[in-house]
């Protein structure tokens, strides 16, 4: 196994992926959960990987086993049993602009007739199997039955955490919702029967209706569902335009220039959807996962008008405490000048969007 694969076990214990990697090549089986190779071409791509513009550090296996050797992980609650929001509406009208927090990187985004669901995930664990990785720490802020009529579907990139099989295999039986990836992701969504998907680059766009577009951003990120596929498929935000104006949900991303240009090229952001945990320890996570004051930071770039934190609370993928990200994101938002519209809100909760 060489060292940069492993570098996936950011967002699983290392012993569970060694584990993982052990069983599966000891049975000859080692690819199972490997993206193939991407045949085609991209401004983004070196003809064996996907890449970073500009191109990040790339920590090997001595610097995850430094990490996991070293870790002074924060407090998480076992299990917080808390109680589902109220069902969503069934729509909002054209220009209105509504969003409801489900828990991780899910959010509902209701905007001009359209129900819209991020990085979709009710299963128990973020994980390829279902008896080791990540658990969650407290259930879905919206039950699965209570979600409106879902129209579309945005999938960041393929960690487990934020492409989720067996939701994404619900959401089609229940649903048939048009879905989009990055480029080199339609693979495994295929190969899990999961239909209707459609793979676009950085900067390309598809329309929804006739009066709203997807174009799917740059993200500062990486991929990889095993130990020999990283950055096999591409990893990507969206900002979805109409009436309502413009909504950009980042997945996971580190900061850089793209937020800056994302704002330029496609705002107005009405509501930005940014990450905020999983960032301890910065010197391992900084490139790929926004700290706190770095969202704060990544708004500004945006200029949204709103925006609201995501990908914290429910699974402990970091050193990061459960609770540690959005206080420390209240803390960047008091110290701004002038004030920032950031919310952070709980799980199930819905607002409508100023």
């Amino acid at each position: 196994m060489s060292a940069a694969p492993l570098y996936v076990a950011l967002d699983m214990p290392a012993s569970t992926w060694i584990a993982l990697g052990v069983v599966t090549l000891g049975a000859g089986a080692g690819c199972s959960w490997s993206v193939p190779r991407w045949r085609g071409t991209s401004a983004h791509f070196d003809g064996e990987r996907f890449v970073n513009d500009p191109p990040i550090e790339h920590h090997g296996f001595g610097d995850l086993m430094k990490w996991r050797n070293n870790r002074d992980p924060g407090p998480w609650r076992e299990w917080t049993d808390a109680p589902p929001g109220p069902p969503p509406p069934r729509r909002v009208g054209a220009g209105e602009l509504r969003v409801t927090f489900v828990n991780h990187a899910t959010v509902l985004v209701q905007m001009d007739g359209l129900n819209i669901l991020t990085d979709p995930i009710w299963s128990e664990r973020a994980s390829p199997v279902t008896w080791a990785g990540p658990h969650r720490h407290r259930p879905p802020g919206l039950r699965f039955e209570d979600l409106p009529p879902i129209d579309v579907v945005l999938v960041s990139h393929n960690h487990y955490d934020h492409m989720d099989l067996a939701t994404l295999q619900r959401i089609a039986r229940a649903h048939h919702p048009r879905i989009f990836v990055g480029l080199g992701n339609l693979p495994t969504l295929d190969d899990a029967g999961v239909p209707g998907a459609r793979e676009l680059d950085w900067w390309q766009g598809a329309e929804l209706t006739g009066d709203v577009k997807v174009v799917a951003v740059p993200a500062q990120h990486f991929s990889a569902r095993s130990l020999t596929d990283r950055d096999r498929a591409l990893w990507v935000g969206f900002v979805v335009s109409g009436p309502a104006g413009a909504v950009y949900f980042a997945g996971d991303t580190g900061y850089g220039p793209h937020l800056a240009e994302i704002g330029r090229r496609l705002g107005p952001i009405r509501l930005a959807l940014l990450p905020i945990g999983a960032f301890r320890p910065r010197w391992f996570m900084h490139a790929v996962h926004l700290a706190p004051e770095e969202a704060v930071r990544a708004a500004d770039d945006l200029g949204a008008a709103t925006s609201v934190a995501i990908h914290f609370g429910t699974f402990a993928l970091g050193d990061d405490g459960e609770d540690e990200a959005p206080a420390l994101l209240a803390e960047a938002i008091a110290a701004r000048e002038p004030p920032l519209r950031f919310w952070v809100l709980g799980f199930g909760e819905g607002r409508d969007v100023p």
